[in-house]
């Protein structure tokens, strides 16, 4: 029922119209539709991931049932000899050690411009070193592998020297062979590619903090520091995790400026100035081309390592979101 006013402003009942009740069955409708195109949208993911991990089991298994070495603890790469052998203890190790020292660089920097950018530049500063920023984002990867080849190995040289001649008692920066190309120099140049994506989401996070908490810290005579560490910093907390990890998940699957950074040398060390090393991504890009029907399906194993790891990443993240959840 609706109501109208006659000539005299009296109100009146009348019943609801036909186009009352088309708008709202229509709504309705709409409502449904969209339920129906988000939920196939979610479902269409997941099939999607389902596809590429039983693909890439389906195409591993043949190699893996021939490998006589143990798959995940050995160091040996031979998948085209008779009998094959490899394994990916080597790989895996330099995977995670250069990601994680790639995200323990980039992960402080980025939220100090992204801090820097929402509470202390001024509006047009802010808003060009935002798109400069952002901007980071979209150069492609080969760019950052030429210019890390061609430009920051010879600088990173000097910068292990005086890294191991200074500060050799502790592990990392101990061993002999130091260089340029080595997990380090990899892991700055994955630092840096990183940037830009844990700053834009972080700094996205800042800006949404409700402007009452900001407000309310300074009535209260916090200092801009004080307001950002009692105020923006707990609410962005679970945002920033997430920045961090998407970054994280950048890291272990970046493929050509490892490869090109990063020489290729067996063995597993703590030694991040030594030269050499080997990633999942860099010895997919380097050998895939000269590899046999074993090496290929070999270095698709390992592709299926790299993808479970970045799933256990990204579930991880998602674990330590939830448990924030009063600050989302």
């Amino acid at each position: 029922m609706t109501s109208q006013t006659d000539i005299d402003g009296r109100t009146i009942a009348a019943p609801a119209g036909r186009g009352t009740r088309r708008r709202a069955s229509t709504g309705r409708v709409g409502d449904r539709v969209f339920l129906i195109a988000t939920r196939s949208s979610g479902i269409f993911v997941l099939v999607i991931m389902a596809a590429i991990a039983v693909f890439l089991v389906w195409k591993a298994m043949p190699v893996l049932s021939a490998n006589k070495a143990n798959f995940l603890s050995s160091q040996e790469w031979s998948p085209d000899s008779t009998p094959p052998r490899f394994g990916i203890a080597q790989l895996a190790f330099g995977t995670v050690l250069s990601s994680f020292i790639a995200l323990i660089i980039a992960t402080p920097v980025a939220i100090g411009i992204a801090l820097f950018i929402a509470f202390y530049a001024p509006r047009k500063v802010a808003g060009a070193l935002g798109f400069v920023v952002d901007l980071l984002a979209a150069v492609p990867s080969i760019v950052y592998g030429l210019w890390g080849l061609h430009f920051f190995v010879t600088k990173m040289g000097g910068v292990a020297e005086f890294l191991n001649g200074n500060f050799s008692w502790i592990p990392l920066f101990g061993g002999d062979s130091v260089g340029g190309r080595s997990i380090l120099t990899a892991s700055v140049v994955l630092a840096i590619m990183i940037l830009p994506i844990i700053s834009s989401i972080s700094r996205e996070v800042f800006l949404q903090v409700p402007r009452a908490n900001i407000e309310a810290s300074l009535a209260l005579g916090a200092t801009r520091w004080e307001m950002i560490r009692l105020s923006v910093l707990p609410f962005g907390r679970s945002g920033m995790v997430s920045a961090a990890m998407l970054g994280l998940g950048r890291a272990l699957g970046e493929t050509i400026a490892v490869a090109m950074v990063l020489s290729t040398a067996s063995g597993i060390t703590l030694h991040v100035l030594k030269e050499g090393g080997n990633t999942f991504a860099a010895n997919i890009a380097n050998t895939f081309a000269e590899a046999g029907a074993n090496g290929r399906g070999a270095l698709i194993a390992s592709g299926l390592v790299l993808f479970l790891i970045t799933m256990i990443v990204n579930m991880a993240a998602r674990a330590i979101v939830a448990r924030r959840k009063e600050f989302v």
